[in-house]
């Protein structure tokens, strides 16, 4: 493939020698749990986002669940209320929130950002709403100042699924910060991704961030007193050291995708093929770079033929998937138009060069 859709081993390849001394200091140390590096990395992403608090964890999806049942703890949440997400959304938005006892209420994103809509939102209030979740799908921030909005008419707390936008932005206010709390994932493919899988939760809620800490602990607020019935979601300490790298580099990663983004924008010229938007109140990151295509299959397999390496963010939605078919919802004919239509062109491991040429060859697709 002259264009692979995602080469790790090129991202890593720059930063190498600096991560396998970071693994080595920590192999040295004896130290494989609940380490400096890891207060180093929660300390790190604390600055990074307004001196909240972080509590490093096993993964983005566990970030979410322990944000949602530290909310359970602590009185804000109980069984059964009603939380709003956006239905084009990867399935780990809903899973945590069943996983809970919580209901998701599913509704349609925007077109432009592809993400929660604030109007759809306001219209799914409820009695037994209680939250909304905003996912920055995709390394585009949501509206958050409109759904913020609609979160203070009801009363709402806001948590942030910051899975794929790390460093991103609106209005100056990066995701992370924007809400009450936010789950982050450093799965390998991300923006700021581990060797293996790893989350983060950052929040400003003291009793919140220390109810994940301990739920992530066995539900443990010392050694052997467990004042939760909880979870072992910790953070190994090479995963952190790991980070810490890769952190480190965050700038020189965004720069490079904007560098590809902008040159793809540039260059696209195919009716048949809308490209994302940007928008000029929001630093994006660019996760991935998802263009939509009626004809989608035949564009991939076009594509495929002539080199370039391709991936479908998300085919299925949360709500037509088989462990959902009895989840309540209301018609979602745009959510389901975009998993039809969503193709993900290479962003990552892409050069300026590359991304034009990659739109040339797009651009004679008939």
């Amino acid at each position: 493939m002259k264009y692979p859709f995602l080469d790790l081993r090129r991202l890593h390849a720059p930063l190498m020698e600096a991560e396998k001394q970071a693994c080595a200091r920590v192999i040295e140390s004896g130290r494989y749990l609940h380490g400096p590096e890891t207060a180093a990395l929660e300390s790190e992403m604390s600055r990074m986002h307004a001196s909240r608090e972080c509590v490093a964890v096993s993964n983005g999806l566990d970030a979410l669940r322990l944000i949602l049942r530290g909310y359970i703890a602590t009185g804000r949440l109980s069984p059964g209320d009603e939380i709003i997400v956006s239905a084009n959304t990867y399935i780990a938005s809903v899973l945590a929130i069943t996983d809970a006892g919580l209901t998701p209420a599913l509704v349609e994103p925007e077109e432009q950002t592809m993400n929660l809509s604030a109007e759809t939102a306001e219209r799914a209030v409820s009695g037994r709403t209680r939250a909304i979740m905003e996912v920055h799908l995709y390394g585009t921030p949501a509206r958050h100042s409109a759904i913020r909005e609609v979160a203070a008419r009801h009363g709402l707390l806001i948590i942030e699924d910051n899975a794929q936008s790390i460093g991103a932005s609106e209005h100056g206010i990066p995701t992370g910060a924007m809400g009450d709390a936010a789950a982050f994932s450093f799965y390998p493919t991300k923006n700021i991704g581990a060797v293996g899988d790893a989350g983060a939760v950052v929040t400003a809620d003291r009793e919140l961030a220390a109810a994940i800490r301990a739920l992530a602990n066995y539900g443990s607020d010392r050694r052997y007193h467990n004042i939760y019935q909880g979870f072992n979601c910790r953070m190994d300490e090479i995963q952190a050291a790991l980070l810490r790298v890769r952190l480190g580099h965050l700038e020189e990663d965004r720069a490079r995708r904007q560098a590809a983004a902008a040159a793809y924008a540039q260059t696209l010229d195919n009716p048949l093929v809308v490209p994302p938007a940007t928008i000029d109140t929001m630093t994006q990151v660019w996760h991935q770079y998802v263009v939509r295509c009626s004809r989608r299959d035949e564009l991939r397999a076009y594509l495929a033929g002539q080199g370039v390496g391709t991936d479908i963010h998300y085919a299925v939605p949360p709500h037509l998937q088989p462990c959902y078919a009895t989840l309540p919802h209301g018609p979602l004919p745009v959510t389901e138009r975009m998993a039809d239509e969503a193709l993900s062109l290479p962003i990552a491991s892409v050069t300026e060069r590359q991304a034009r040429e990659i739109a040339g060859i797009i651009n004679n697709f008939k």
